[in-house]
């Protein structure tokens, strides 16, 4: 299953994602305990959901009201804050990540240090709320386990009035969150990107196309924006149940002699955090006959930048091959999750399937739930993976 987020003709903010996530299918009861629950240490918000038509399309709106005074926060005090809050550590990384998207932006639009900006154009507790709502609500449907998609961003244009004075839509600080991503001016002289929602989109799409690709459509959803104009104000977000099976990678090489095995895993990891789709290496033979290794990394386009940028400063590499848009064939894939009973207890296990021609020709279990069974039953892991099994069995 592939999540295309489309913000062609509304823009994206917030609580338009969120919107979009509980038409998808978030339960918005849940969504309304968290988010008004984080917000209690940068003030007091109301949350509600309310189905409205925009120009003819029915869509989920989120209403983010603010009980207190929005207050400013340094990003160093709001990530300590985040990282005290009782939340899933996934969900407490990503939003974090987010949140640094938009203090870098700022601190290169201002001049500042990163550990001294204060964040000028969200204020504390509305964004705490759209950003920890988008990502619970993310990872409460699983999207984290497919492809996400970002189509252009429709940008809006005119002036906006700003704690800095009147400055031109977009935002500097947008334009900066957005850069190497696709954009759209207009339709409207409004602002219809907000540096939190467009930190939000950057953070959870894996990959950014110009259109559409091919793809079979099982679901479309809508959050709505809170202003009205003559076409629909909304994000768009469609869940595909297959895309095409070709795609296209970059692969980016280097030749590496002098780090030690503890730093080359290290780089390993790093690597895989930051964004690459696939990390290997390979023992070689160098000038001179240096034993050395060769890294390859595959990559997204849209994180090829960002993991050169890694790879140089980590390594300190004087040169990096690439060979970009190479094409792979893909299996369509999709992750199910079935009940297994093991020692009298129900575990939860998600497959991952994979179908070439509509028949699967793999089904194997994530490591991560066949971990938590072995942890909990203290039953050696590879018995855990026998007894599971795979999909088909």
């Amino acid at each position: 299953m592939t999540l295309i987020i489309d913000p062609q003709t509304g823009g994206i903010a917030g609580n338009m994602i969120i919107g979009a996530l509980v038409d998808l299918g978030a339960n918005p009861k849940e969504l309304k305990e968290i988010m008004e629950s984080v917000t209690s240490q940068f003030g007091k918000v109301k949350v509600s959901f309310n189905k409205v038509n925009k120009c003819g399309i029915d869509s989920t709106y989120c209403n983010v009201e603010l009980l207190s005074e929005n207050k400013h926060i340094h990003y160093k005090d709001l990530i300590s804050k985040i990282d005290n809050l009782e939340l899933d550590e996934k969900v407490k990384e990503t939003s974090k990540n987010i949140f640094k998207r938009i203090a870098i932006a700022e601190s290169k639009v201002h001049g500042e240090n990163l550990d001294e900006i204060h964040f000028h154009e969200v204020g504390a507790s509305d964004a705490v709320a759209d950003v920890i709502g988008s990502v619970y609500g993310f990872y409460s449907l699983n999207l984290d386990k497919e492809e996400v998609i970002g189509l252009p961003v429709a940008l809006g244009g005119g002036r906006i009035k700003t704690a800095h004075g009147i400055l031109p839509v977009p935002a500097p600080a947008v334009l900066e969150i957005l850069k190497d991503i696709n954009c759209i001016g207009g339709p409207v002289e409004s602002e219809l990107a907000t540096p939190t929602g467009c930190a939000i989109y950057a953070e959870l799409c894996s990959e950014f196309k110009k259109f559409i690709p091919q793809c079979k459509t099982s679901k479309i959803a809508y959050g709505a924006g809170k202003k009205d104009f003559d076409f629909p104000n909304v994000l768009r977000v469609i869940k595909t149940k297959e895309i095409t099976e070709s795609d296209r990678i970059d692969v980016i090489e280097t030749n590496i002699d002098h780090l030690t095995g503890e730093e080359i895993g290290y780089l390993f990891d790093k690597l895989l955090d930051e964004g690459a789709s696939d990390v290997s290496v390979t023992p070689i033979i160098m000038k001179k006959n240096r034993q050395g290794i060769l890294l390859k990394v595959i990559a997204n386009r849209s994180k090829r930048n960002h993991l050169i940028d890694v790879m140089f400063k980590e390594i300190g590499t004087l040169g990096i091959r690439i060979s970009p848009n190479l094409h792979r064939g893909i299996a369509k894939r999709e992750f199910i999750k079935k009940s297994v009973e093991i020692n009298g207890n129900i575990f939860d296990v998600t497959f991952k399937v994979a179908y070439v021609n509509g028949e699967i020709i793999s089904g194997r279990p994530e490591y991560e739930d066949l971990l938590k069974i072995a942890n909990k039953t203290d039953i050696p892991l590879i018995e855990v993976k026998k007894i599971v099994g795979n999909y088909d069995d």
